[in-house]
């Protein structure tokens, strides 16, 4: 007992007499400046690569996506111009932006994108193609105005235009694929849309509600942040 008494009061006198010597180099001081340049740096460039726990994070709000977007075979047949997009909006902001809010890199939104439009390729190909041009789209602009997202509004802004982008492709799109397979998709393509000011209200809902939905999104970030469950 008495060695092992004696073998602890050397430890602590060894950890204090290293922590003195840094304290009175700067040793420790200097190390910390270090690492924030470092971190500061890393910040600092637009594009990064992603770690294992930024592509876990991100397939997760994928995930979630897709589990709270499981109505979307069921109001895809109704014959509404879109439906589809008032149904799964606020799911397809809130998402991507708690999903960009966590991970500030650009590709992040394409990625979770690719992660559910590996599904939608099963369901109905052109699905696939129309979410990516509207992650591509969406990561363009912010990177054109914003330059990354460092910023909250960056954010933001990529999860409120997301999914409203798919309104004036999805029925080009769906055309351009029904001809090449040789269906009639007249009914089916341009229900809904022969009303003018039911696709302008519709519309309008859509982007309304993917507004909100960046907006819940971001918020719900600096809570979890917060908390200090979304670390960066």
């Amino acid at each position: 007992m008495d060695n092992e008494k004696r073998q602890n009061e050397i430890d602590e006198a060894a950890s204090s007499l290293i922590a003195n010597a840094e304290e009175t180099t700067g040793y420790k001081s200097i190390n910390a400046q270090k690492t924030a340049q470092t971190e500061e740096k890393t910040d600092g460039k637009i594009f990064q690569k992603f770690k294992i726990k930024d592509i876990v994070f991100l397939a997760i709000m994928a995930a979630c996506m897709l589990v709270t977007g499981a109505v979307m075979p069921i109001v895809g047949s109704i014959p509404v111009f879109a439906i589809v997009q008032v149904c799964l909006g606020l799911q397809f902001s809130v998402f991507p932006t708690i999903g960009m809010m966590k991970v500030r890199k650009p590709g992040a939104l394409l990625f979770m994108s690719l992660c559910c439009g590996v599904l939608f390729a099963f369901m109905f190909f052109p699905m696939f193609i129309c979410i990516m041009i509207c992650a591509l789209v969406a990561e363009g602009l912010t990177l054109l105005i914003f330059r990354g997202y460092q910023k909250d509004g960056a954010c933001l802004f990529a999860g409120a235009i997301y999914f409203p982008i798919t309104l004036p492709i999805v029925s080009p799109l769906t055309t351009w694929w029904y001809s090449i397979t040789g269906k009639d998709a007249g009914s089916i393509v341009f229900a809904g849309v022969t009303n003018l000011w039911v696709a302008i209200g519709m519309s309008a809902a859509v982007v309304v509600i993917c507004i909100i939905g960046a907006i819940v999104g971001v918020l719900i970030s600096r809570e979890l942040k917060k908390a200090g469950v979304l670390k960066k």
